[in-house]
């Protein structure tokens, strides 16, 4: 059963060297949630991940490392697509809870894929909106063990 619905930020911490602490936590949450398996990725958090690891990262990723690492992603986790559905979702969830829209769009993903739970750093620890809980796995105190 999947769980677990992955945002960008874990998939690139595994390569930000200048954030350690973090980048071990995203290395660690991945290998426990991709042997599960129990996860999936939107497929909003590869593009955003191509988008950043080729330009953003320190030093940038080369177009074939992120080719590569895209496929293993792909391999390892389901992907949901961005629907119709998924766009008018995540418009409802900025007018109704007030998140910016790509925001939306992970929590849309998640809601009509009943995933019941999105790994971010970017969403209020513990908040559940409309059966959705959005955790922090970069958080200290945070034990996937224990969910």
């Amino acid at each position: 059963m999947l769980r677990y619905l992955l945002d960008t930020n874990l998939l690139l911490y595994c390569f930000d060297a200048s954030a350690p602490s973090k980048q071990r936590r995203a290395f660690d949450v991945l290998a426990h949630v991709g042997t599960a398996p129990s996860a999936a990725l939107p497929a909003q958090a590869l593009s955003e991940f191509c988008s950043v690891a080729l330009r953003k990262l320190t030093p940038p990723l080369s177009p074939d490392e992120t080719y590569r690492q895209v496929e293993l992603y792909a391999q390892v986790f389901p992907i949901f697509p961005l629907t119709p559905a998924v766009i008018l979702e995540a418009i409802r969830g900025v007018r109704d809870h007030g998140f910016s829209y790509y925001d939306a769009q992970i929590w849309a993903t998640a809601r009509l894929n009943q995933i019941p739970v999105v790994l971010s750093e970017d969403f209020p620890t513990g908040a559940t909106i409309e059966g959705v809980q959005f955790l922090n796995p970069l958080e200290a105190t945070f034990d996937l063990g224990a969910r």
